[in-house]
């Protein structure tokens, strides 16, 4: 059947408008979900992952070291937990089962300076000799000093740390001086049965300074008076805003009486430790001290060859010098050189980010390590060779 046409509007009518299309608008898009939870969880538990199996290597290497004397010798913590990490590299495989320890005094003698692990360079020598003294297959300790000096404070604490490994132990401790082994570098070495210097090393420098400014003068130039109130005449000793007709005598017999009594100790410690060092040596060459060496003994450096003539050290030679004459004493005809150097773990690297900015600060290497010298401050250094 055909379909009926519709019929055709009459003329002059318009045709009936077609109604427009439907538009339907499109659903609208789920939001996406953040995934920064997600990443952050991952990381999360990425460092707990490497804290767990940081853990858990310490743990089986301690239980493999104690050997068959495992449960007697187990100890959950240990003095070395508390200080400085260290793990113990071999330096030089002689294949022997004896050890000669390798402690390093680089730059400044300083107990300020801390590493990432929040010890300073006191600190870390002190756990290295304690780890040496512990080992039994450690049979001498080389002393590699490379220092003009520091803080005498930080000086006499290595010297008598050393002091008393060799006294607790009966292992010896020989010093071996690189270019630099001045002031409180020749302070810490002294207490060390033998001293080896290259004779071009630079050493003595025995004496004590105090550094300070007086600004008083530039503070009157640009019209800065200072105001100070204090409980006693000398409440502001060392104080730089005072002219110097202000410093009143007694402050400075006071200052230099402290300097004298300072230096007596540098004195007391050199004549006491290479006294005691001359007598085991004697028989094997050591030196004594020249009848004239506190006339030596006033702040000037000497080379290597010169301290040698004084009896400031007893050989000269390198680091393998000192080495055959740590073996020579030890009585031992070989041994492993090893180092103990300090080991950083997840535990330090969170540990910075309580720390103070100071701490981070972006520093420029200009190949010379300048002191921070502080006001009031008494230093055993060689201030000619760090200015």
């Amino acid at each position: 059947m055909d379909m009926e046409t519709p019929p055709l509007p009459p003329a002059g009518v318009p045709p009936p408008l077609t109604p427009p299309p439907i538009i339907t608008p499109p659903p609208p898009a789920q939001p996406r979900r953040s995934r920064v939870w997600m990443v952050v969880a991952i990381i999360l538990f990425g460092l707990l992952a490497l804290s767990l199996l940081g853990n858990f290597t310490q743990f089986v290497s301690r239980a493999l070291s104690f050997g068959s004397g495992f449960n007697r010798n187990f100890r959950t913590t240990t003095s070395r937990d508390l200080g400085p990490k260290l793990d113990e590299y071999l330096v030089e495989d002689n294949d022997s089962r004896r050890k000669i320890a390798v402690v390093t005094v680089d730059g400044i003698i300083t107990d300020h300076t801390v590493d990432r692990g929040g010890n300073n360079m006191v600190d870390v020598i002190k756990a290295q000799l304690n780890r040496a003294k512990e080992d039994d297959r450690v049979k001498a300790v080389i002393l590699k000093v490379d220092s003009p000096g520091g803080e005498v404070m930080a000086s006499d604490e290595i010297n008598k740390v050393i002091g008393k490994f060799q006294e607790d132990s009966s292992k010896p401790v020989v010093c071996s001086m690189g270019s630099l082994a001045a002031s409180g570098g020749y302070y810490i070495s002294v207490p060390c049965r033998w001293i080896v210097a290259n004779e071009l090393t630079i050493t003595g420098s025995i004496g004590v300074i105090m550094h300070g400014w007086n600004y008083r003068g530039l503070m009157d130039k640009v019209g800065i008076a200072p105001m100070t109130y204090k409980s006693g005449k000398f409440k502001d000793m060392l104080s730089g805003e005072r002219s110097t007709n202000e410093i009143p005598a007694e402050e400075h017999a006071m200052v230099q009486a402290l300097i004298d009594e300072t230096y007596g100790r540098f004195t007391n410690v050199v004549c006491s430790g290479r006294g005691q060092a001359y007598q085991k040596n004697s028989k094997d060459g050591g030196q004594a001290l020249a009848a004239n060496w506190a006339s030596f003994a006033d702040g000037r450096v000497l080379s290597g060859s010169e301290a040698l003539k004084h009896g400031f050290v007893d050989e000269l030679g390198d680091f393998d010098k000192a080495v055959e004459r740590a073996k020579k004493i030890a009585h031992i005809s070989s041994a492993n050189l090893v180092e103990y150097r300090e080991r950083y773990d997840i535990s330090d690297l969170f540990s910075m980010f309580g720390e103070n900015s100071a701490s981070h600060d972006i520093k420029l290497d200009l190949g010379v390590d300048m002191p921070k010298l502080q006001a009031g401050q008494l230093y055993f250094l060689s201030y000619t060779l760090v200015n």
